[in-house]
């Protein structure tokens, strides 16, 4: 079963997870708190959803000495080159005109950033997403401009569209309203974080967005801050899910704060979480999952729902985990 029919048929079917010890070890404890880092917990690739060919590819370029940047492109890449995910890259849904627009971001150890948003016609968003940050004098690049920027760099055209992408467009087209569908199975984005050997972070997100969205619409899988963040100096943090809501609140940014104020990456996914329903404690009608990592190589997951999962690749297994959520 795709993620996607998975969220759809457990969401909001009032089933609780339970939540296992297997689980809730993986917030690997330290002995010592005040240890900066803890070579035995890294190198590590931790991503949302159940990518592990993904993070397997990931955790490959690491071992061969690869920095943490380079596993996180190759391993989004293997999503954005898969036409059966249909959230990101080649075979994500399109939008209510039928065109599939892409987003994505990327962010290295030394805080640079690169990103593309609105993107048509190219299938690996988060390479060109790099290719803006190492070679414009610029952080974010958006439709035609990236588009013209990514051919220029070497990327091919292609039409992203999939026979199965424009069947589900079309079916939508009969049964739906035109207005944003706000419930959640219908986004989830990649984002993926890594640290390599030498204890160094980065992290990339990147998505088709909102399924059947209004053309133009940007989420939050490309915006420094909401998206993604990484601090070298305390951690890391991507999200998953209603895009609007991950901006309204600057997630990512949020949950490295919080680390930064001594919460372990657990509560500050839980935190952040908190923080949006908060605002809106009966509404249930969609989703928002963080992963996060510190310098320690400890890790956090945490959603508002069950049915968001995320793969982690450390001390050598590769496994996919149910994480905690604030409905059960």
């Amino acid at each position: 079963m795709n993620r996607r029919k998975f969220i759809q048929n457990t969401a909001l079917s009032g089933l609780g997870l339970t939540v296992g010890a297997s689980v809730l070890a993986n917030e690997i404890p330290l002995t010592n708190s005040n240890t900066e880092l803890n070579i035995n917990n890294y190198p590590l690739v931790i991503a949302t959803w159940d990518v592990k060919n993904a993070t397997a590819k990931a955790w490959d370029v690491l071992q061969k000495g690869g920095s943490a940047m380079d596993a996180v492109e190759k391993g989004c890449n293997v999503e954005e080159e898969d036409p059966a995910n249909s959230s990101v890259g080649y075979g994500g849904l399109p939008d209510r005109e039928g065109k599939v627009t892409l987003d994505a971001c990327i962010m290295d150890e030394k805080g640079n950033y690169g990103s593309v948003v609105f993107l048509h016609n190219i299938v690996n968003a988060i390479s060109v997403a790099r290719k803006v940050m190492e070679k414009t004098p610029h952080v974010l690049l958006a439709g035609k401009g990236a588009e013209e920027f990514a051919l220029s760099q070497g990327f091919k055209s292609q039409n992203l569209l999939t026979e199965n992408a424009k069947k589900a467009w079309e079916e939508w087209k009969v049964k739906s309203e035109y207005k944003p569908i706000i419930n959640i199975e219908n986004h989830d984005t990649i984002g993926m974080l890594t640290m390599d050997k030498n204890g160094n972070l980065s992290g990339g997100c990147t998505t088709s967005g909102l399924a059947f969205k209004m053309h133009g619409r940007v989420g939050d899988s490309p915006i420094i801050g909401s998206g993604l963040f990484v601090d070298n100096e305390i951690g890391a943090a991507t999200a998953t899910g209603l895009g609007e809501e991950v901006l309204k609140t600057v997630g990512s940014f949020l949950v490295v704060e919080l680390m930064r104020q001594g919460k372990t990456p657990q509560q500050a996914c839980e935190e952040a979480v908190h923080r949006i329903m908060k605002k809106q404690p009966d509404r249930k009608d969609f989703q928002v999952g963080y992963i996060a990592v510190n310098k320690k190589g400890e890790i956090g997951a945490y959603a508002i729902h069950p049915g968001f999962s995320y793969t982690v690749y450390q001390n050598g297994q590769n496994n996919n985990v149910i994480p905690k959520t604030y409905f059960s």
